[in-house]
């Protein structure tokens, strides 16, 4: 693996338990069903096939597992908040998918050494403190000669934007370093070391379609749960400037011309093979 990095005197333990509470609050999975191709493509460009096992790491509503389902793998969803969980069960029964759905922490899988052919996550896994623990566990569970998939967020792109925005009103821990790093072969190459080859890295758009620029920071303040949380503890003003600030976030993106938003999302597909 690749050299440990030491996060001070931060208690990840809080930290991991103050984004859980985020991520309950609100409702993500209404968002993260927006996010549903990503997963089609991830689970595409691992070459997922029928019969094989597949885990979706930090799976919120379920999309990577629900995609593998689609192409006949055994596919198991992992995420440590129960309601999402909840919503991924409803979604693949109400498509007639086998998928199992499993509590638990990205940085300590309840998944025996090598069990998996695939593991994969979107946008999930980027968010754990404890980078390095994350990703010696996605290693520990894949089998040798298995495949490694992520699809993360990059720095420079428009969610590295929004959770800029968060940091204005929300400074995180600078010793934490930030989920987006997982977006750059850079940092995914210092998480993994040798154990993963990876063979295909490329750089691909997710399209944000919103009816205004307001409406994406309404979305947002209304669903996404670490923003739904923050703005419940701030004051009227401070809010209102929250939310033109969130406002602002995907106008120097945005490819539409009509008042609404067409902005694209930039994130790194990475497909690596467990040595």
């Amino acid at each position: 693996m690749g050299a440990a990095h030491t996060p001070g005197a931060v208690d990840l333990a809080a930290l991991k338990e103050r984004q859980r509470l985020g991520w309950e609050s609100g409702d993500y999975a209404r968002v993260g069903v927006t996010l549903q191709i990503m997963a089609e493509r991830l689970v595409e460009a691992a070459g997922v096939r029928a019969g094989q096992s597949i885990l979706d790491v930090a799976c919120g509503q379920g999309n990577v597992a629900i995609a593998g389902a689609r192409r006949f793998a055994a596919a198991t969803g992992v995420d440590y908040v129960p309601g999402l969980l909840d919503q991924g069960r409803e979604r693949a029964a109400a498509e007639h998918l086998e998928v199992t759905f499993v509590e638990g922490d990205a940085e300590r899988l309840p998944c025996s050494e090598a069990a998996y052919d695939v593991t994969l996550s979107t946008v999930g896994v980027m968010f754990a403190p404890d980078q390095e623990r994350a990703a010696a566990e996605l290693a520990r569970v894949t089998r040798p000669g298995g495949t490694i998939g992520l699809a993360s967020w990059t720095p420079d792109g428009l969610v590295g934007a929004l959770f800029r925005t968060i940091g204005r009103y929300a400074p995180p821990p600078p010793q934490v370093r930030s989920p987006m790093l997982w977006g750059t072969p850079e940092r995914l190459r210092e998480l993994f070391g040798g154990e993963v080859e990876w063979v295909a890295l490329k750089t691909r758009t997710f399209e944000f379609c919103y009816r205004s620029p307001e409406h994406f920071a309404e979305w947002f303040l209304a669903n996404y749960g670490p923003i739904h949380r923050l703005a419940g503890t701030l004051d009227e003003a401070t809010r209102a400037s929250f939310a033109a600030d969130l406002a602002e976030v995907p106008e120097k993106f945005n490819a539409a011309d009509d008042g609404t938003v067409l902005a694209a999302g930039e994130y790194l597909e990475a497909i690596g093979i467990r040595r």
